[in-house]
This record gives structure tokens, sequence and C-alpha cells, in this order.
């Protein structure tokens, strides 16, 4: 039964049992000369209140389990999520969500291609172990070798972001550090993304990147293409406290 019909059948039998004392089905009866009727007993009697409307339902971001979902911060509202189909696969999906007050979360831009780890991702990255770390991490840090796109993070234009070599399927690396967006995994907030210190140790790995694709898989980064980078990078705003929360569907849905 629906919560209005439900409240208001309630209120209906609360009112007649009170009134009559043996429920609806009893005929009422006219007061005798013992019985007189007081002046308010022919008043009209107040209509019962209606139940409050439900609250509208809060989005949560697609795809994510609980688990994750109370991994993403309270007072995070822009979060970028890279979604990969299975524990080795190292292409993935981007898309950018928003929350809005009362409306909970929206898309705003993608879903987009992307690549990740050559050996896909881990829940416990070390390095050289080629995968991309699983979980929630701040975004809030940027920097390239190119001129700012117009971003509202830190940006740091240095010629250390110069990429050189080639990928692991020999595809040249060059260009792809013309935009990059620190990861904050093992590194400190706040700091270029070329810092190199690592809080965990060295050896769990750091300079964690979503950069410029160069059509193959990385070694722990997140890749986009350059007009996709420049999209997020213009579409990152620090007073949202944004994350990414990257993954495959089946530690996402945890």
């Amino acid at each position: 039964m629906p919560v209005r019909k439900t409240v208001a059948f309630a209120i209906g039998v609360a009112l007649c049992t009170g009134i009559l004392g043996t429920g609806c089905a009893q005929e009422p009866h006219a007061p005798s000369a013992r019985e007189p009727r007081t002046p308010s007993s022919d008043a009209p009697r107040p209509a019962p209140p209606h139940p409050a409307a439900p609250a509208a339902p809060v989005r949560l971001l697609p795809g994510l389990g609980p688990a994750m979902q109370g991994r993403v911060p309270a007072t995070t509202t822009q979060a970028l999520v890279v979604r990969g189909t299975t524990q080795d696969a190292n292409r993935a999906r981007a898309a950018l969500y928003e929350r809005d007050a009362g409306h909970g979360w929206r898309l705003v831009a993608g879903p987009w291609r992307a690549h990740n780890g050559l050996h896909g991702w881990t829940t416990d990255h070390w390095v050289g172990d080629l995968r991309t770390p699983v979980g929630v991490f701040g975004l809030s840090d940027s920097g390239g070798l190119l001129p700012d796109p117009g971003t509202r993070l830190p940006y740091d234009q240095d010629p250390l972001f110069r990429a050189e070599g080639t990928g692991h399927l020999g595809e040249p690396l060059e260009g792809s550090f013309d935009y990059v967006v620190a990861v904050d995994y093992n590194r400190v907030s706040g700091t270029t993304p070329l810092d190199e210190t690592k809080p965990m140790g060295a050896a769990r790995g750091g300079g964690v990147w979503i950069h410029v694709d160069h059509h193959g898989p990385t070694s722990a980064c997140i890749s986009l293409s350059e007009d996709h980078m420049r999209a997020l990078l213009r579409a990152l705003n620090p007073a949202r406290e944004p994350v990414v929360v990257m993954g495959p569907n089946a530690e996402l849905s945890k």
C-alpha cells in the first residue's frame, strides 16, 4: 500500500475508533434527553495532516559499490571515474562527474577512451609491476611542457616534462607530458608533479599521472587524448576538491 494511503487509512481508523468507540461500522444514534448535545459536537473537524513527501533520491557515482563510494570524501564534488573491464586490461574509459546539492552526481564530460598500466590494475602497487593503483586519489596539481591551457589547478610549465623514447608497443612517447595532472598516490599534494618525494617509500612507486595518450599502455599512469586532457584541465576546480576513482569493474563495484 502506498505511504500516503497507509497513513491516511491509519489516521481514519484512529479518528473513527476514538469518536464512536466501536469503529466505523456502527450507525450513529441521536442524542437523548439525558445526552444533551454540546455546542462543539457539530463543529467541523480539521483534516488530517498530509505526510511529508519523501526526500529526492541522491544519485551516487554509477558503478561504485558502497566500499569504494565511501572512500570518496564527503566534501568532494568533482570526480573523474576511470574504469577498466578486467583486472588485466590496459584499456579503460574515463568520465567526469560533478555533484550538486540535492541532486547527486551527474555526468559532465566523457566517457573518453583511456589507457592504463600494461599489466592492468592492482590494489598493492610496487615499482616495476606495470599496473595502475586502484583507489580514490586527489587531483591537486598539474603541469606540462606546453603553456597552461586554462586550468584552475596549480600549473607548472617546465622543460623537464619532455618525454623521449618509445612505449611498450614501440610507439613514440614524444608529447606524452605536454599536459599532466598528478595523481595523489605516494606523493605530497601541493607540489609540482615533478616533485619526487614519496612518503610511502620509493619501492611503492610514484609519479602516477594522467597525461597525453601515446597510443599504447602506460607503466602505471592514465592517458587521455590531447583534446581530452585540455578539457579535463579546464574543468578541474580545486574548490570542488577533485579526485580520481580508478580501477577495474570488479574493484569499483565493491
